[in-house]
């Protein structure tokens, strides 16, 4: 805990220090990836449906008992990709597989740059982190070696002081936005490279069941 308290001081007083700009402008970069992780956790983890066990196994049910406008009727009323996917096949059922397939690839073409949005971005975002806290870290060793070459002697020390103190709090604090940035792009493409993968399963089972 006294490690943590430390550590927070040590930034809130980087913001402080000569180093700031550099600080401020992390800042800036962390609102950005914040938000776009926000938008995407919600797209994907709620958008795309959470339980396409339970939306597949009434669709199923529908089929089984040969009631297609109810099939369609229950897919329409979903919003996931994999819902419009399905829709697309119920709806061209009858009108031959490259009907079906044309349609399905339509809901690709549409949904896939929805579900994949933005997140290619976030390692980039994690890296410019990276790079501000690196300009900042530069800054603060030449403020640092100025003082071993300039600053009165009476003064050194605390000159020398300012400058470590503005490369280490810079370092960390694009540290501590870079590192939680890539954990969560892991987290989200993982869930967007499933969703993906999940529609095109179960969009190509469903078109071979409705082709037989």
């Amino acid at each position: 805990m006294n490690e943590l308290r430390m550590m927070m001081k040590f930034i809130v007083d980087g913001f402080m220090s000569p180093g700031a700009m550099a600080m401020w402008a992390i800042l800036l970069v962390g609102f950005g990836i914040l938000g776009m992780i926000i938008e995407r956790a919600y797209y994907l983890y709620f958008k795309c449906g959470t339980n396409s066990g339970n939306f597949m196994a009434g669709i199923s049910k529908y089929l089984k008992s040969g009631d297609y406008e109810k099939a369609i009727k229950f897919a329409s009323s979903e919003k996931t990709p994999l819902a419009k996917g399905v829709t697309a096949i119920l709806q061209n059922r009858g009108k031959g597989g490259k009907a079906v397939q044309k349609a399905v690839d339509e809901v690709f073409l549409t949904e896939a740059p929805k579900i994949t949005r933005n997140i290619a971005f976030l390692p980039t975002l994690a890296n410019l982190a990276t790079l501000l806290g690196l300009m900042g870290t530069i800054y603060g060793l030449m403020i640092a070696f100025d003082a071993i070459a300039n600053v009165p002697a009476a003064q050194r020390a605390q000159a020398l002081a300012t400058g470590i103190s503005v490369a280490m709090s810079t370092t960390l604090w694009g540290l501590l936005v870079a590192i939680p940035t890539l954990l969560c792009h892991g987290i989200i493409a993982g869930k967007s490279d499933k969703v993906v993968e999940e529609l095109d399963e179960k969009t190509s089972k469903l078109i071979n069941l409705v082709e037989e």
